[in-house]
């Protein structure tokens, strides 16, 4: 792209100053496919260059290699910016596809709520619900008021990945119920929520298949979807991005099938040509 050409040339050029300002304007989803083109020396400047409010949103549509690599490069310091910036799935997510090394130089440099949590996530069957899910959402006692859920929602805001559905629960966590967030901003600030809320809603069970969980997406046309333990108590949530994931990689394997290529852990569309012909040679010799 004639954009990423400008971009190097200032790179090149040592005008960073310049750089810095043209990646502010651009959207994180096309930084990081700037820095996928770039190679691992430049592609820790860019990061090192990027405002602070966009380089965890930029770090968490990187490829595992790349996160993997400026991890390793950065500081202590630089790593704990990094994570606190993260939702807690996109830090997991990668965490589970990088060596052990990587995995403890981000556990040493997050709280120990937030270490006690994602050891709790990774300890879920990679390709379960539980590993898939976020814990940064809105889920509210049905006893509340609509005052009190504005209350909470305002404290929470800025560390909630989604605001699309406020999930209820009674004194044991069991998911009772759902609402909009528009149910609470049309109805008296004296209304409880035990009088707005609907039925339990649809939900899956920690332990299943995350191709389960994809057809229950396509099947419902869902954007969301609520995650419960053995007993039905609400533990986390399945956004429609994460879920995006899963399909594309379930398609990149069903590709690789009909290819007869030996599966990969690149998206079939990243795979150069020599990549594929190695993983299908033993096939085509058979």
């Amino acid at each position: 792209m004639e954009r990423f050409e400008q971009l190097q040339q200032l790179i090149h050029n040592n005008q960073i100053g310049t750089l810095k300002m043209k990646l502010a304007e651009m959207n994180v989803v096309d930084i990081a496919a700037f820095m996928e083109v770039l190679d691992p020396e430049r592609r820790l400047l860019v990061f090192r260059v990027l405002p602070k409010d966009l380089s965890a949103d930029v770090f968490s549509y990187l490829p595992a290699e790349a996160q993997e690599h400026i991890v390793d490069a950065i500081s202590d310091k630089e790593v704990s910016q990094v994570v606190d910036g993260l939702f807690l799935d996109d830090t997991v997510d990668f965490l589970e596809e990088v060596p052990a090394n990587i995995v403890k130089k981000v556990l040493r440099n997050v709280d120990g709520e937030t270490r006690g949590r994602i050891r709790q996530f990774l300890n879920y069957p990679k390709d379960s619900a539980g590993s898939l899910m976020t814990v940064e959402f809105i889920e509210l006692h049905d006893r509340l008021t609509v005052r009190g859920a504005m209350d909470h929602i305002r404290k929470a805001g800025e560390e909630l990945e989604t605001l699309n559905t406020i999930y209820t629960i009674d004194n044991t966590h069991h998911l009772i119920g759902a609402l909009r967030l528009f149910d609470l901003i049309k109805n008296s600030e004296d209304k409880r929520l035990a009088d707005l809320r609907t039925a339990a809603p649809l939900s899956v069970r920690t332990g299943e298949d995350r191709e389960e969980v994809a057809r229950i997406f396509h099947r419902y046309d869902l954007s969301e979807l609520p995650v419960v333990d053995g007993e039905g108590r609400l533990v986390g949530l399945i956004t429609v991005d994460d879920i995006m994931d899963v399909i594309q990689q379930e398609n990149t394997e069903d590709m690789e099938k009909m290819a007869a290529i030996v599966p990969s852990e690149k998206e079939y569309l990243k795979t150069s040509p020599l990549e594929m012909f190695r993983k299908r040679i033993v096939w085509l010799m058979v």
